[in-house]
């Protein structure tokens, strides 16, 4: 072993008095350059480790980040996770519900793994245009606007508007009176919200970030009436919260269609079309929609329609079924 050292520059403290300060540049005993570059040595080692540790660790996170963001075998899906029956969150934290059924049915055809999350409504375009997923799947409306931002793919639900209240309430959505005399819920950035704020501007319109939120509010009678698309409506009737409500008035037809969002130009468009109708064709999508939508006797209404000729006619010229008719029908478009 050579005894040629590298001078070091190193300030010591000693409570001997045979000790000498080390300084740059100066001899030293032996003994005390021996400890000096044993120390300096382990320092540089462990410092080396530590820091190659921390590289090779962050390069292969980094790797592993970029490979799941360019694997092929894998379909990032964005949904709300709060939209039941459509997508919702179970207790255990896993996503359920026919959006998230029907994603990996079409996962299943293109031959490749959903990667599904959840992501709030207000961020869920935002969050597909940043590359967070793939494909956007929540029971989302096609409308003008968000065509101008995402690119869709053909329709795999048709989509109605209902409202709901208490079951011996007169409320008449038919009486255009009622509406603007009563606070109505729904949810905020909604085809529901929006067609009602048009429709009714001097609604008292009460919005909440979810569906969910609505529901509890409606439940504990906090507002009067809601505004709903007709399933999730026909969902929460169902339940124990909604047991003393119904649907009032008549199914309102607005030609909404919900349809899977992807990016401006992407192929996954095409793809997601083809397995679309290959799953409709080989009669999965049926046997997914028959699993969601049975429709409770319980969501008729008790209340007879009111026959005041009072009503709206510019906005409610697109109703073309009774809400007794739609519950009798159970088949999906």
């Amino acid at each position: 072993m050579s005894n040629h050292f590298v001078p070091v520059a190193v300030a010591v403290s000693m409570t001997s008095t045979s000790a000498t300060m080390l300084v740059a540049g100066k001899h030293f005993s032996k003994p005390m350059l021996v400890m000096a570059a044993i120390l300096a040595l382990v320092g540089c080692s462990n410092g080396q480790n530590e820091s190659n540790g921390s590289v090779s660790s962050d390069a292969a996170e980094t790797a592993e980040k970029k490979a799941a963001s360019t694997d092929d075998n894998v379909l990032r899906i964005g949904t709300e996770g709060a939209y039941a029956p459509f997508n919702y969150t179970n207790a255990d934290g896993t996503l359920g519900g026919f959006d998230i059924e029907i994603a990996n049915a079409i996962c299943d055809d293109m031959k490749m793994t959903c990667d599904i999350m959840a992501q709030d409504w207000d961020g869920i375009i935002p969050g597909l245009k940043a590359g967070k997923y793939d494909a956007i799947v929540a029971a989302m409306s096609v409308t003008p606007e968000r065509a101008q931002q995402v690119a869709f793919t053909d329709p795999y639900f048709s989509n109605a508007l209902v409202f709901l209240a208490k079951k011996d309430s007169a409320f008449d959505p038919a009486n255009s009176s009622d509406i603007d005399s009563h606070s109505i819920a729904a949810q905020r950035s909604t085809i529901s919200s929006q067609w009602l704020e048009k429709a009714y501007p001097k609604a008292d319109m009460k919005l909440y970030d979810t569906l969910s939120n609505a529901f509890l509010d409606l439940g504990a009678g906090r507002v009067d009436a809601m505004i709903s698309d007709k399933l999730p409506a026909i969902e929460w009737l169902s339940s124990p919260s909604g047991s003393n409500y119904a649907l009032k008035g008549e199914e309102i037809d607005i030609n909404d269609n919900f349809a899977i969002a992807v990016r401006p130009g992407d192929e996954l468009q095409a793809k997601i079309n083809t397995s679309l109708a290959n799953i409709k064709a080989n009669g999965t999508y049926d046997k997914i929609n028959q699993k969601y939508f049975a429709v409770p006797a319980s969501a008729t209404s008790t209340v007879a329609t009111n026959t005041n000729t009072n009503t709206n006619t510019d906005t409610t010229s697109n109703t073309v079924k009774t809400s007794e008719q739609a519950v009798a029908d159970s088949s999906v478009q």
